[in-house]
């Protein structure tokens, strides 16, 4: 008789399937040639950044006192690290992150996942009930593609500069109408990945106001979760001082997920939340709970170690560090691909550029893809069999951009360029590398 394989479940089965991104990842990764090949891809923080030595110092600080870091190899609370929860209030009000005082942060708890920011967020995935997530586009793909497959239905807002744009979304709440029922909480990422837009104070002000007016009516409250993971990167001057939601949020709403992997070592995977006290942190603290009782309690208190005495000066470093990146970045790409650029979006935060082509389509099997890749089976571009042709990672703007949403035409000429990894010279090569690529797309239209 014929034996049926295992039952999986929704979500299993769902995820059987590799989303678009981790099959790209994947089939790179596989041959993948340090020194070889270019990785402009895959959003990896510039190793130059992460302070190795501070972090054995904060090491044998924390085993060295005993009595301030109990314990460090055992297992840790679920809330997580004393001693980090308080590291964090005070990195707050000592760098005065969006202008929050003191009497604002002791109506917060702080609680800390158990692996780094992604892990809060996809705790809240399970913990709010399933329905729709309203959030921008281009989407953070990773976040949107997992909440999707845990069963939300991912509704998207067309971005600009400034971030998600309020009268969009007013008019796709109208569109919804009595779906609006099933809103489960809005998702906003403040410099948002891919496209490192800022999102504004006046829009952070719209998009809570929004939330409290739909909230009002619809009789319960309705979460928004805004993920700062890049916003401790703002290395433009230019920028507005940016505001927490916290200063104005009269129903608590607002909830902010942070992360110290872009300021210290994403291997410390240290991720924290702050928001209102209540039944949804709760939930999300019985979460950390159950998959493994907290966040590794030595990293948490060798973060805690470094937040209390090296924070400033290393931020200060890593922000001086990827702002002279991005002006060398922007004048090569506005060099080697200005004729045929549309639009390019980011730099002032964080390490990404988004880039849209005016006629230059950048998706999967594109000509412009596979010249990057080294597929197109012509071994004077792929090179000949042992020939080590650089190939060039990038994340294709198709997969940044909601596959229901408004920009799926757009998103096919749009790429996510990461100058975060690979150092200035390796990043100049690639983009030559990309005006060969128009180039020869451009030949192949031609024919």
């Amino acid at each position: 008789m014929d034996i049926q394989n295992f039952s999986l479940s929704d979500y299993g089965a769902a995820s059987s399937r590799p989303s678009p991104v981790n099959r790209m990842m994947a089939s790179f990764a596989v041959d993948f040639r340090d020194a070889v090949d270019i990785n402009l891809g895959v959003g990896y923080v510039n190793e130059s950044t992460i302070p190795y030595g501070l972090i054995l110092e904060s090491l044998r600080q924390v085993l060295g006192q005993p009595e301030k870091y109990r314990l460090p190899f055992n297992y840790g609370g679920p809330e997580g690290s004393a001693n980090l929860i308080a590291s964090i209030k005070n990195y707050y009000l000592e760098r005065r992150i969006g202008g929050v005082t003191a009497e604002v942060l002791q109506g917060l708890r702080i609680i800390i996942g158990p692996s780094g920011a992604t892990s809060l967020l996809e705790a809240a995935g399970h913990v709010l009930k399933p329905g729709i997530v309203i959030t921008s586009d281009p989407m953070y793909y990773i976040y949107c593609n997992c909440i999707e497959r845990l069963g939300f239905r991912v509704v998207t807002v067309a971005e600009d500069d400034d971030g998600i744009r309020p009268d969009l979304l007013e008019k796709k709440l109208a569109a919804l109408g009595t779906q609006n029922g099933d809103i489960s909480f809005f998702y906003i990422v403040t410099v948002n990945n891919p496209t490192g837009s800022i999102l504004s104070n006046s829009r952070r002000r719209a998009l809570v106001a929004i939330a409290a007016q739909l909230s009002r009516r619809l009789g319960r409250k309705l979460p928004v979760i805004f993920d700062r993971a890049y916003e401790d990167l703002v290395h433009d001057a230019a920028v507005e001082p940016l505001e927490s939601a916290f200063l104005y949020d009269e129903l608590g709403l607002a909830y902010e997920v942070g992360t110290l992997s872009k300021i210290l070592s994403p291997a410390l995977r240290i991720g924290y939340m702050l928001g209102a006290g209540g039944p949804f942190l709760d939930a999300m603290v019985q979460k950390t709970s159950d998959v493994g009782f907290s966040a590794p309690l030595i990293s948490q208190e060798v973060a805690s170690y470094m937040l209390d005495h090296h924070v400033g000066p290393q931020v200060d470093k890593v922000r001086e560090g990827y702002r002279g990146k991005a002006v060398a970045v922007r004048a090569w790409i506005d060099a080697e691909l200005g004729p045929h650029l549309q639009a390019c979006s980011g730099g002032r935060a964080g390490f990404y550029f988004y880039l849209t082509l005016r006629d230059i389509e950048t998706i999967e099997g594109s000509a412009f893809y596979s010249f990057l890749a080294r597929t197109t089976g012509d071994p004077s571009i792929d090179g000949p069999a042992g020939a080590k042709y650089p190939r060039v990672l990038y994340v294709p703007g198709e997969f940044c951009v909601h596959p229901q949403g408004d920009l799926v035409q757009a998103g096919r000429r749009q790429l996510r360029l990461s100058f975060g990894f690979e150092e200035l010279e390796r990043i100049h090569e690639a983009i030559r590398y990309m005006k060969q690529a128009v180039e020869f797309a451009q030949q192949k239209k031609s024919f």
